[in-house]
């Protein structure tokens, strides 16, 4: 099922045009606190409940998949000044309570393809249930470097169930959505227990520890850990990079995917995070005094539009990378999978290339982390400032600037985030695909085989420029359309 509050792609190849060198890090001093105890594997109930409309064949690519309880005490914060928007914010503890939640793991079933990373996905929950947006977004990168992958449970509706903030019409399944897991699979997840959002931060540190430490893992131990999360599971890392991390050093590196403007609001026990209420607060930029750094991807139509980025907008730095992705929405057809047919925005929904940017940045990610070789920077989108920004367009409503791929710069058609003239929640995320004309693609390409040599050229370009991986190329240049001058 595809329930989610999604986004766009993240981070840079190793090497290439304006990428920087450095030393690797000195790594952030890590104290010692309590991890999350895992228990299992799960095998009760109908199996491993997912809200995904991406599948993935496991086995054949050799990976085994596990579910685990994970208990403990978790504490929650509360900020000892004010939330400024530097982000640099000093929390400090304000309450304990039990918790005992969900911890999934995919991981290669062989330990010597292990690659020594493990990606811990804040799952996301805005579609009402738990789903894993970035293992939809990365699964081809991370399986084929042999990464582990970790999903948790770390809010309290995707556990406990609670109000929806994204409807997807027509996906939704009769009592799933809004119910949590354990009412969804009491016989697998009847135990389960949440103390609320406000805990979700130490909770997420908690899994982290213990997947630092090989529980859960098969008997595989990391050297790299890496935080993802998308969408609203973004806006909870932007809180915890500049109020958690500084406390715990657990992360080596934030992988950060279609954050809004502002950080997930901490609130008080038994409470779910607002976030419709908080979006249109005060933004906040990562702060930048922290060893790990930070790779910000976020699509056309997060950089304005409901989720406005644009007021967070930060310099790139030496912990810091932002990437802004031209043609592509927050959530598109590659991301919704099957589902993307059972909604109707007016308009073809977006079908750009935005997966094949955050494979790359993924492994540029682990490389800063492991080298201090940073990735390669990328020019911003135009944006006409004002009471209400602005994406600037060309004459036929192809953003300028940012992150350009093939099917921008070689186009059949507008790939576009504005959002669809249908005004519900999850249209504004979805973006656009508005074919070319006959006279305007003969205006454009003399013939389909010079269409292709230019897109060729074009994909070669993007990959030497870091922001496609050699290994995708295949995948990018099935984006190319030349049917579309067949008539």
């Amino acid at each position: 099922m595809a329930l989610v509050l999604l986004c766009g792609a993240i981070l840079a190849a190793c090497g290439g045009a304006g990428s920087t060198t450095a030393s690797s890090p000195t790594p952030q001093p890590r104290p010692t606190g309590p991890a999350a105890v895992l228990t299992g594997p799960l095998t009760a109930g109908t199996g491993v409940f997912i809200g995904s409309p991406v599948t993935v064949n496991l086995q054949q690519a050799g990976y085994v998949e596990q579910e685990f309880d994970a208990s403990g005490t978790a504490t929650s914060y509360r900020d000892s000044g004010a939330l400024t928007a530097d982000g640099h914010w000093s929390f400090v503890p304000n309450g304990t309570a039990p918790y005992r939640t969900r911890v999934l793991v995919r991981r290669t079933a062989d330990p010597a393809r292990f690659s020594g990373t493990v990606v811990v996905e804040w799952l996301n929950v805005s579609g009402g249930v738990d789903a894993d947006p970035d293992w939809a977004t990365l699964h081809d990168e991370l399986i084929r470097q042999g990464d582990i992958w970790v999903g948790v449970s770390a809010q309290l509706i995707g556990v406990m169930g609670g109000p929806v903030l994204v409807t997807v019409p027509g996906v939704a399944g009769a009592g799933v959505v809004g119910a949590g897991l354990v009412k969804i699979d009491p016989a697998r997840y009847g135990n389960l227990s949440h103390p609320g959002d406000g805990f979700s931060f130490d909770i997420y540190t908690q899994v982290a520890r213990a997947a630092r430490a090989g529980n859960g893992l098969g008997g595989l131990k990391p050297r790299t850990v890496l935080a993802i999360g998308e969408s609203q599971s973004a806006f909870a890392l932007v809180t915890y990079y500049d109020g958690v991390q500084p406390l715990t050093g657990e992360f080596d590196g934030f992988f950060v995917h279609s954050r809004g403007a502002v950080g997930l609001p901490l609130v008080g026990p038994g409470a779910s995070a607002d976030l419709a209420s908080a979006i249109a607060g005060t933004p906040v930029i990562f702060r930048t005094d922290q060893p790990a750094p930070v790779l910000d991807v976020q699509s056309e139509s997060d950089v304005t539009s409901v989720l406005d980025s644009y007021r967070a907008r930060q310099d790139d730095s030496d912990r810091f990378r932002l990437w802004e992705v031209t043609g592509t929405a927050h959530a598109d057809a590659h991301l919704l999978g099957s589902t993307a047919g059972a909604i109707d925005c007016g308009v073809p929904i977006n079908n750009g290339p935005m997966y094949l940017v955050a494979e790359a940045g993924l492994g540029a990610l682990t490389t800063w982390v492991r080298t201090g070789r940073a990735p390669v920077t990328a020019p911003r989108i135009e944006v006409a400032p004002g009471a209400t920004p602005q994406v600037q367009r060309d004459p036929d409503g192809i953003a300028l600037g940012g992150i350009r791929t093939p099917p921008v710069d070689v186009p059949v058609a507008t790939l576009s985030g504005a959002p669809s003239p249908n005004p519900s929640v999850i249209c504004l995320l979805l973006g656009s695909t508005t074919p070319f004309t006959a006279g305007r693609l003969a205006q454009l390409y003399p013939s389909p085989a010079a269409y292709l040599a230019r897109y060729d050229a074009d994909a070669d370009a993007t990959i030497r420029a870091g922001f496609v991986l050699p290994e995708d190329r295949t995948g990018l240049l099935a984006f190319a359309d030349p049917s579309a001058l067949a008539g």
